[in-house]
């Protein structure tokens, strides 16, 4: 598993002037170029993992409202991942499995959960379901990396770090990502969360990237 400190080193942070308005601007112009460059390749496979989504019953993309950068609402979007009835499904599983009810208060996710297919079990743990955000990225709600999106009742858990979260966009991809993110407690993503935003460049982000690739070819998406 790739750590925090494996990622970044003392070089990240003596570079912080890349996160002055200088930065902000290098990092949408590569958001927006790297964007373009991806979308002629991404397009037809969220086009054909649609279709197979769609084939299993209900809408083939789902929008879910998170909290972005100053608090600014919008709807990130992704593959369906989850049954038509999943929130009956949900509470169901939770109301019979204290344990579930337990993890899903603590990190808003489950390890068995009862909503997801076996194909759509897939496309989580390659993050294939996350091919959507690309759009995201265009319209400037979210970044290739930063902070993982979260909904606005998670923002207390954040505590005295809410303001540092929402000084930046979230990421499709990020420390969390990168360190761990099946095996991380809340409280730690939230310390990766804020170590990025401390040590925060252009270089750090093309290495989490690619470090990025490698998650995804590992399967250890959730």
């Amino acid at each position: 598993m790739v750590t925090t400190s494996d990622v970044i080193d003392d070089r990240h942070v003596v570079a912080q002037n890349d996160t002055g308005l200088q930065g902000i601007n290098t990092k949408r112009i590569f958001d927006i170029l790297f964007a373009l460059t991806l979308l002629p390749v991404i397009a037809p496979i969220i086009v054909v993992i649609w279709a197979l989504v769609r084939h299993e019953g209900g809408p083939g993309f789902f929008g879910h409202v998170r909290i972005g950068s100053n608090g600014r609402a919008s709807k990130c979007w992704k593959i369906r991942t989850m049954l038509p009835d999943a929130q009956s499904h949900l509470q169901a599983h939770l109301a019979q499995n204290p344990e579930a009810t337990d993890e899903w208060a603590t990190d808003h996710k489950l390890t068995d959960d009862p909503r997801i297919t076996r194909l759509r079990r897939l496309l989580r743990r390659t993050s294939l379901d996350e091919l959507p955000q690309i759009w995201n990225v265009l319209r400037g709600d979210m970044s290739f990396v930063g902070p993982c999106p979260i909904v606005r009742s998670e923002l207390h858990k954040y505590a005295m770090h809410r303001g540092g979260y929402l000084r930046m966009k979230p990421g499709i991809t990020g420390l969390w990502q990168v360190s761990g993110r099946n095996d991380i407690s809340y409280d730690d993503r939230v310390a990766m969360d804020m170590s990025y935003a401390k040590a925060q460049t252009f270089w750090l982000d093309l290495r989490i990237i690619a470090l990025t690739l490698g998650t995804v070819l590992n399967r250890t998406g959730k």
